[in-house]
């Protein structure tokens, strides 16, 4: 493990990036603001690599950013329903960040927050912890997250979250990392599949209607590998396109989804102890984000696969349920594995 400088906030704060490399070749840098993975750098069936994670050159990129590339989000990842929830007989309203609902914790959420870093015990990564506050953004109770990032030998991202809190809140916490196989270009070629018989609807706001849906004979059905824009245009809630979660098939750590680029043969496959994974084409990206090496993040230059629990849970008692209890440390493990066929 490496670390340099990636610049400096408006109030002074040092931001510091980290580079790490596993025996098998594959390399990430993960850096303090916002917990972010910032770069994926993973050979194809040649050997070439390139780095498959979308992300920005420069710190005021990343500040500015509003499509939460690579970064950890929380308190509580995806939508919560006209930004309020009721706990213990108190409602607790929240930022309208994705009007007239909650999004990923706010415009000020885990994303927006420098996090603190040291080694990992074994050497292998970097573990980022961050506390948050009774009250920030419209949360009750403190949170004490910590996050750790590291590269197996069998090109691997592992990245272990461990929570707690000191009163009873929702926590849902994800890694936004868009994903484009080729590097470069559309993902629409890209084929995937994900493990999941059900999945949650919404509606065109992204909130659910409190149903679990099967997935069979239709355009949400992935249990087979299948391009992903093949069925696209059949779903009737764009321009949302697929931004849904699925109902991952048995519980504990397992297969989630596989990702295959075709020309590259640069294959992902996503491994959880979560028991939903939203999948997210990039359909809102509009051009306006301009890339490490110059390119604008157009529609569908990437897709997410977030591992996490079900959106709006906190409204949803029928929903795996995300309330933290005080003195209670919940854990959660993602796993990338690279390969190349």
């Amino acid at each position: 493990m490496s670390a340099e400088s990636f610049g400096r906030l408006p109030d002074g704060t040092e931001i510091t990036a980290f580079t790490l490399t596993g025996e098998g070749g594959l390399k990430i840098k993960v850096m303090t603001y916002g917990a972010t993975l910032m770069e994926v750098h993973a050979p194809d069936r040649a050997g070439v690599k390139e780095d498959v994670a979308l992300g920005f050159s420069g710190l005021e990129s990343y500040q500015r950013d509003g499509a939460f590339i690579g970064v950890t989000v929380g308190r509580v990842a995806n939508r919560i329903a006209n930004s309020q929830f009721t706990l213990e007989g108190v409602t607790y309203r929240l930022p309208a960040n994705d009007w007239p609902h909650h999004l990923h914790g706010g415009p000020r959420g885990f994303h927006r927050r420098v996090w603190q870093a040291e080694a990992s015990g074994d050497g292998r990564g970097v573990v980022l912890r961050y506390s948050s506050p009774a009250g920030e953004q419209g949360f009750p109770g403190q949170v004490d997250a910590e996050v750790e990032y590291a590269v197996t030998p069998a090109n691997e991202i592992r990245i272990d979250y461990r929570f707690s809190a000191d009163r009873r809140t929702p926590v849902n916490l994800t890694n936004h990392a868009y994903w484009n196989l080729a590097g470069h270009g559309s993902i629409l070629g890209h084929e995937v599949q994900i493990r999941a018989e059900r999945f949650v609807p919404v509606d065109a706001m992204g909130i659910p209607t409190g149903d679990l849906a099967s997935v069979a004979g239709g355009p949400m059905d992935f249990r087979a590998a299948k391009p992903v824009g093949r069925d696209l245009g059949q779903l009737g809630n764009r321009p949302l396109g697929y931004d849904h979660t699925y109902v991952v098939d048995g519980q504990g750590l397992r297969s989630a989804a596989v990702a295959r680029d075709p020309a590259s043969g640069r294959t992902l496959e996503v491994l959880s102890t979560e028991p939903g994974i939203q999948f997210y084409v990039g359909s809102f990206l509009d051009g306006s984000g301009v890339g490490k090496r110059g390119e604008n993040f157009r529609q569908y230059g990437g897709f997410c696969l977030e591992t996490q629990s079900y959106p709006d849970s906190v409204n949803r008692p029928e929903f795996p349920s995300i309330i933290v209890a005080p003195g209670e440390e919940r854990r959660s493990t993602t796993i990338y594995r690279f390969s190349a066929r």
